[in-house]
């Protein structure tokens, strides 16, 4: 719930801070008092728009700070987690601040967050009923929220079940569009796989090739060259009058010659050997390479055709061999598939033809729980309807199939009737806007202690009420505050005196400005405050003992 409430700079506010309790609490005052900031300072700090002319002249910024005591809904630990907030000492510390070039900052713990957060978090704890507010009512797609809220744990669990079978049958149905958008450009696409498979695997690329390629190309190029250079290695080392081979091997045998005389020179007549040998073994590859050099013209050519025409397929399809050949076998994949697109949309129209009969189960089951429950959701709102002098007032749930969705098969529609007699027609066509208030009232009632949020915020819920009506209003507010902490702004004071807490919204100049203040009431200022209601700017002691006389009532 709200525990804390400080305000500066916002309008005509210049600073207010205000501590809230449970149960039912009212905001009165006169009109043009600043009621109406006290509800844009609390959409302010939940998340809403950040206008800059709610900023208060002269001042460099409006800031609105909220103190939330969530010890007492540990259910909502969990979605405060998915928005990653925590609590501290069960609460959490809001700051939205609205400066006057024109930006805003919102933090939780002192943490900055997106605004889109703190809507988030706004929807999670508070409930707004105000005049736009209630026009939601008139939208028939809320209905059959509100029906399944009422409904509870039943309607939410198959209600569970028709999402989970609408996401697998939708999963399908994407799979099978796209399937079938690809049969339409299936031809095209299969002359272009089939090109470019045959065109990789004519090739027939190899890891390393073109590697492989530009040696022999640069060796082809210069075989001339390469020739004369290996005709002279061979002549120095063992084919001229004078040659490495010969010299090594004499001066290997003058060693050996010393060696019987000091045995010393041992590691070096070894060494001189084994030189004898590599160079034997050099001269041998040398010698083999040379029969093998060719000036054959057209290998040249071919190789150069060759890396050419390797070039060519890493520009189109990948920058080395194993990317070719990696493009060329998912082609031949999906070559197969389309190859085999009746098979594929067989096996598919099975799957959907499964998942579709899945939903209609799941949605069938999901129909038969609201059915059920329907005839008894009216007769709780009949009760809530009595109790706020709707007695007269009708109300039906009409349900008809419709295609299924993640919310089930079923167009529900709220059908209402304000007068005996007249038959139930939908709200948007028939109730005013005091009627809509009522029901939305009643509704809530009907709803309470089942779920929803920790505080329920009412904008002049007894607007267009007087009398009877609203006194029934200020009950059923009274009765809302044993589930919720229910706060409201009434210039009624048969609905004020029901509230367990009330403040008085104060308009005053000071050093020639105008600022608006709240003041918590004790028993005897609420004793006043509610007899200035009554009777507007004279108060009577006969308004006085008439506020005592409501105070007393309730």
């Amino acid at each position: 719930m709200i525990s804390e409430l400080r305000v500066e700079n916002l309008a005509i506010i210049n600073h207010v801070e205000l501590s809230f309790n449970g149960g039912f609490s009212v905001l009165t005052g006169e009109t043009g008092a600043g009621k109406s900031l006290m509800i844009d300072a609390l959409e302010l700090a939940l998340g809403e728009r950040a206008d800059t002319d709610l900023v208060r002249t002269g001042a460099a910024k409006a800031s609105v700070q909220l103190v939330l005591d969530l010890s007492s809904r540990p259910d909502l630990l969990a979605p405060l987690s998915e928005l990653g907030l925590e609590l501290e000492d069960g609460r959490l510390f809001i700051l939205r601040e609205v400066f006057a070039e024109g930006r805003s900052v919102a933090r939780v713990n002192g943490r900055t967050v997106p605004i889109a957060t703190l809507k988030a978090l706004g929807r999670l704890i508070v409930d707004l009923h105000g005049q736009h507010q209630h026009q939601a009512l008139l939208d028939q797609l809320t209905h059959v929220g509100y029906l399944d809220q009422w409904i509870g744990a039943e309607a939410l669990a198959a209600l569970l079940a028709v999402d989970e079978a609408y996401s697998r049958f939708s999963a399908v149905r994407t799979k099978m569009d796209a399937l079938r958008r690809g049969l339409r450009e299936r031809e095209q696409r299969l002359d272009m796989l089939r090109f470019q498979v045959n065109e990789i695997r004519s090739f027939a690329p190899n890891e390393g090739e073109e590697e492989e390629l530009t040696a022999t190309l640069s060796r082809l190029k210069n075989l001339e060259r390469i020739t004369q250079s290996v005709q002279v290695a061979l002549a120095s080392l063992s084919e001229g009058e004078v040659n490495a081979r010969d010299l090594l091997a004499g001066g290997s045998s003058a060693v050996s010659d010393a060696l019987r005389f000091d045995s010393s020179l041992d590691s070096v007549a070894t060494g001189l050997e084994a030189a004898i040998v590599h160079l034997d073994e050099s001269v041998h590859t040398l010698s083999a390479y040379f029969e093998r050099l060719d000036a054959d013209p057209g290998l040249l050519d071919l190789t150069t055709e060759r890396l050419d025409g390797l070039k060519r397929l890493k520009r189109k399809y990948g920058e080395t061999e194993v990317a070719i050949l990696n493009f060329c076998q998912s082609a031949e994949e999906e070559l197969a598939t389309l190859e085999d697109a009746e098979a594929s949309e067989e096996s598919l129209g099975k799957q959907m033809e499964a998942a579709s009969a899945e939903l209609a189960k799941a949605c069938d089951r999901l129909s038969t729980v609201r059915r059920s429950k329907a005839e008894a959701f009216v007769g709780s709102m009949r009760e809530h309807l009595d109790d706020l002098s709707m007695g007269k007032a009708r109300l039906e749930v009409s349900m008809k199939p419709s295609e299924p969705t993640a919310a089930g098969a079923d167009e529900v529609e709220f059908l209402f009737s304000a007068n005996a007699g007249e038959p139930p027609k939908p709200l948007a066509k028939i109730a005013s806007g005091g009627e809509v208030s009522r029901v939305m009232l009643a509704l809530k009632s009907a709803l309470a202690g089942r779920a929803g949020v920790p505080t329920l915020l009412f904008d002049e819920v007894d607007t267009g009420l007087g009398g009877k009506a609203a006194a029934a209003v200020g009950r059923k507010l009274a009765a809302l505050g044993a589930y919720y902490q229910v706060i409201a702004i009434s210039h009624l004071p048969q609905v004020a005196a029901w509230a367990a807490h009330q403040y008085r919204i104060e308009k005053r100049e000071e050093g020639g400005r105008s600022q608006t203040s709240v003041v918590p009431l004790s028993q005897q200022d609420r004793v006043e405050e509610i007899a200035r209601m009554l009777a507007g700017d004279e108060v009577t002691e006969t308004a006085m003992a008439n506020a005592r006389e409501l105070l007393q009532v309730r």
